[in-house]
C-alpha cells in the first residue's frame, strides 16, 4: 500500500485511479486506509442485518447495499475531481433512487450501519459520525459484535441525537422504516 501524502487533498478522481488493490476511504480529502478483511463475526452480523433489511424492503423503493459499495457524500452536482468524501459503510440503505448510479451512491443514504472492529472504532465513532451527520444521513447505527450491542443515532434538526443502546434480548424499531422490528437475538445468534 502506498503511503498517502499528508499535504495532498485527494478527490474521488484520485480514488478511482488509485493503486490496484489499495483500499481507502476519503474524508474531507484526507486518505484513510481501510483495514484488512473483517472478522468472521463481523461478517455474520452483517449478513443477518442485511437479510433482515432486504426481506423487509423487498418490493419497496429502498435498496440495501453492503460493503464494498462506494458512497460519495457532499458531492451532489460535482465533478469527480471535486468530490472529497467517499466511504464504504458496512450497510447503506438508499430510498432516493436519484442518488444511485453505476458507481454507487452519490448523496446521503437514508440509513447507515457501521459494524465496529478494533481498527475502525475511532473512525466510525468520530470521523464518519461527523461526516454522516453533516451529509444528512437520517439514521446511524453503530453495532458492536463482541458485546452484542447496537447504538442508535437519529438526525434531528441537523444534529445526531443519541436514542439508546440495545443488546441481545432486545427488539428494536427502525425509525426510517415504520413496521420494521429487528430482533437482536437473531442478529447476534
Amino acid at each position: 500500500m502506498s503511503i498517502p501524502d499528508e499535504n495532498k487533498n485527494y478527490s474521488y478522481a484520485d480514488y478511482l485511479t488509485g493503486d490496484e488493490g489499495e483500499r481507502f476511504e476519503l474524508i474531507d480529502g484526507e486518505k484513510f486506509p481501510m483495514s484488512p478483511a473483517p472478522s468472521r463475526r463481523h461478517q455474520q452480523v452483517l449478513r443477518e442485518l442485511s437479510t433482515a433489511f432486504t426481506i423487509f424492503l423487498r418490493g419497496e423503493e429502498c435498496e440495501v447495499f453492503f460493503a464494498p459499495f462506494d458512497v460519495r457524500l457532499l458531492g451532489e452536482n460535482k465533478q469527480d475531481n471535486e468530490i472529497m468524501n467517499v466511504v464504504q459503510p458496512d450497510l447503506s440503505i438508499v430510498c432516493d433512487r436519484d442518488n444511485l448510479d453505476d458507481k454507487g451512491c452519490n448523496g446521503a443514504p437514508d440509513m447507515i450501519i457501521e459494524i465496529l472492529s478494533p481498527a475502525s472504532i475511532k473512525m466510525d465513532r468520530w470521523k464518519k459520525f461527523q461526516l454522516y451527520e453533516k451529509a444528512g444521513v437520517e439514521e446511524y447505527w453503530l453495532v458492536e459484535p463482541v458485546y452484542e450491542s447496537v447504538e442508535i443515532y437519529l438526525l434531528i434538526n441537523g444534529d445526531y441525537k443519541f436514542q439508546g443502546v440495545y443488546t441481545k434480548g432486545d427488539s428494536l424499531s427502525v425509525n426510517c422504516f415504520t413496521g420494521l422490528e429487528i430482533d437482536l437475538d437473531r442478529i447476534f445468534e
